[in-house]
């Protein structure tokens, strides 16, 4: 039941008691010129009681208002948000796996860590190893590292890419929070700008991986150097037996 529709009931109500009043025949009645009788107590609790029945229907009609409201207020709070940047957020994360998953040389696995780090970062170098392999060793470390820096830098540049996509989403959610109409509306945008956050925090440490994967793959470099370098002075101090004296003939 609409609000004109209670505004005319309330006017039909009002009309009915006017007419309940003119046609009122009160029992002790008092009698005027052209035969009309008029009962001032009677007209009083008439008049009473139509005001209390009116006031009743008022309070009833305002019950149902109220009830009205309630319900459109209910309905707007069940709207959903006609906007969703969960698909965007979704693919933004998946390129940064994915580029972490470009990784070159070793990979963020760590079977391929601990292979690599047993053969060509050992914890020390036996006396006979042969300076062939010392040198490919060291070359192949130099390459670890080379690429984890360049494996960086790329992660680095795909988060810069998806800064400009993160600022428009933040301000088309940002638009439509403060227009939601309803708790839904409000609860779903700022369930967005979370996820949001989420996907900033996910980049981040895919950036933070990337460079300490590149400092800690430098860092051994530098470390097994070291250790190369002691190898190779053992090697050239280790000359043998030295000179050993003996009789020497000149002559036949």
């Amino acid at each position: 039941m609409t609000i004109k529709r209670f505004v005319r009931i309330r006017t039909a109500l009002f009309a009915g008691v006017a007419v309940a009043l003119v046609v009122t025949a009160p029992a002790s009645a008092q009698l005027f010129g052209g035969g009309i009788v008029f009962d001032p107590t009677n007209y009083a609790q008439n008049v009473l009681t139509a005001a209390r029945e009116l006031q009743q229907v008022t309070n009833e009609i305002q019950m149902l208002q109220n009830q009205a409201t309630s319900l459109i207020n209910q309905a707007r709070n069940l709207q959903n948000l006609n906007f969703s940047s969960l698909g965007a957020i979704d693919q933004s994360i998946t390129q940064t796996t994915s580029l972490l998953g470009q990784a070159q040389r070793i990979s963020y696995d760590v079977n391929a860590i601990n292979s690599a780090f047993t053969t060509t970062y050992p914890v020390s170098y036996a006396g006979s190893t042969p300076s062939g392999q010392l040198l490919t060793d060291a070359q192949t470390r130099w390459q670890n590292a080379l690429a984890a820096y360049q494996d960086a830098m790329r992660v680095q540049a795909g988060v810069v890419q998806n800064l400009e996509s993160t600022h428009s989403q933040i301000d088309a959610l940002v638009g439509v929070s403060q227009s939601a109409t309803g708790a839904l509306q409000a609860a779903q945008s700022g369930n967005q700008l979370i996820a949001l956050q989420t996907k900033q925090l996910a980049n981040l440490t895919a950036v933070m991986a990337a460079i300490a994967r590149a400092q800690s793959l430098d860092g051994a470099r530098a470390i097994e150097t070291q250790e190369q370098v002691q190898a190779q002075n053992a090697q050239f101090l280790n000359y043998g037996a030295g000179y050993q004296p003996g009789n020497a003939q000149m002559f036949h």
